[in-house]
């Protein structure tokens, strides 16, 4: 018989929704919510982690609900910290408070915590049960969790198509390839992201400005996260120097690395860095790119991109997550294709994925694939 009654997974499904009010503003920390419920099974507080460096889930719910929280049991969709970072640990706020019991959706992986938060309660005479909606909890959090379990970002690449897997007609004209709603759409998962990677080819192409607009956001979510949003920085693998000041992307102040293979010493805003990584057969070394990007801080990257771009990340099993947005529409033969990848010689050797979710959004298909190498490998496959 399962230790969790009914009213322990409402309490964790609501846990659940309030961590994921977070999405958008918590980078690089997790996203975590956390509920207290009285013996009676009523919920006296609520809360979640909405920035990094203000308090985390438990302060806002112990917060709500005041001298309730004495004898009650709380639900925390990862474990409480154990340690001092930029706010205490709430592990010591839940014992101080009497709670009588903790429901952990989860472990947390991070060193300075990685159980001590769980044992610290128990030791304090706590009841602690683990497990409860554990993959939904795991899927709040892809990128903290790469970067703790494999100690690179979470990737995901983002490609619009026809139905003839083409992504713009031969001239390079691509928009509107989708619909407004699969457009907004897109600006959920930019806001999501710590930042954007794409080439110089596509800014100079383009010139997009590559930000989150909140007033594109799909209407139901508007109101839910006033402005202003979080910005995610920007990666432009750019070689040769081509992308200038005078680029949308690097004018509104938000961080911008342009990588290089070598210091090209050009002069642009203070918020404008260049990012040196080694040279791989006349590219730029994209595992030692992300790796980089990891130990900046950066652990969720969206990738707007080439084919050239999407392909070699693909080719190089460095892509944790595909979105397609298949658009009703035929391009023709001559049309630029989704990814440009090499030649193979057994279907075994082909990048192989698995569809996670499909949405119809307006005109458009969403389609969702992880890739094999994350669904294979345990500790990260519920991610």
């Amino acid at each position: 018989m399962s230790r969790f009654t009914e009213h322990d997974h409402a309490h964790m499904l609501r846990a659940l929704e309030l961590a994921a009010r977070g999405r958008f503003t918590t980078h690089p920390n997790p996203n975590v919510g956390c509920v207290i419920a009285n013996a009676a099974g009523n919920i006296v507080g609520e809360g979640f982690h909405a920035r990094a460096g203000e308090p985390h889930a438990e302060v806002h719910a112990l917060r709500d609900a005041g001298s309730a929280a004495a004898g009650a049991t709380a639900y925390v969709t990862l474990e409480p910290c154990s340690h001092f970072g930029r706010t205490p640990p709430c592990a010591d706020a839940l014992i101080n408070a009497g709670l009588a019991r903790v429901v952990v959706a989860m472990e947390d992986p991070f060193p300075a915590v990685a159980g001590r938060g769980i044992q610290r309660l128990r030791d304090a005479g706590i009841q602690v049960d683990v497990g409860l909606l554990n993959e939904q909890a795991r899927a709040l959090n892809p990128g903290f969790l790469s970067q703790c379990e494999r100690g690179l970002p979470w990737l995901t690449v983002k490609l619009a198509a026809s139905l003839d897997g083409r992504t713009a007609l031969a001239n390079g004209q691509s928009q509107w390839l989708t619909g407004p709603e699969a457009r907004a759409d897109v600006q959920l998962g930019r806001a999501e992201a710590g930042a954007i990677l794409t080439g110089a080819g596509t800014v100079v192409a383009d010139n997009p400005s590559l930000n989150v607009r909140l007033d594109e956001f799909p209407v139901h979510e508007r109101s839910t996260y006033p402005e202003p949003v979080r910005q995610p920085a920007r990666v432009i693998i750019d070689r040769r120097g081509e992308v200038t000041a005078q680029h949308r992307v690097l004018q509104d102040g938000v961080p911008v690395y342009l990588v290089r293979t070598r210091p090209l010493g050009l002069k642009f805003p203070e918020h404008v860095q260049e990012l040196v990584v080694p040279d791989r057969h006349g590219h730029a070394d994209l595992q030692a790119l992300l790796v980089k990007l990891g130990e900046l801080g950066i652990q969720h990257i969206w990738c707007e991109a080439g084919h050239n771009l999407a392909g070699a990340l693909i080719q190089l099993q460095l892509v944790d997550e595909l979105i397609v947005y298949l658009a009703p529409k035929l391009l023709g033969d001559h049309a630029q294709p989704l990814v440009t990848l090499g030649d193979f010689d057994a279907l075994s050797d082909v990048p192989e994925l698995q569809l996670c979710d499909t949405q119809v959004i307006g005109s458009d298909v969403k389609l969702v694939y992880r890739a094999h190498h994350i669904l294979s490998k345990a500790g990260v496959n519920s991610l």
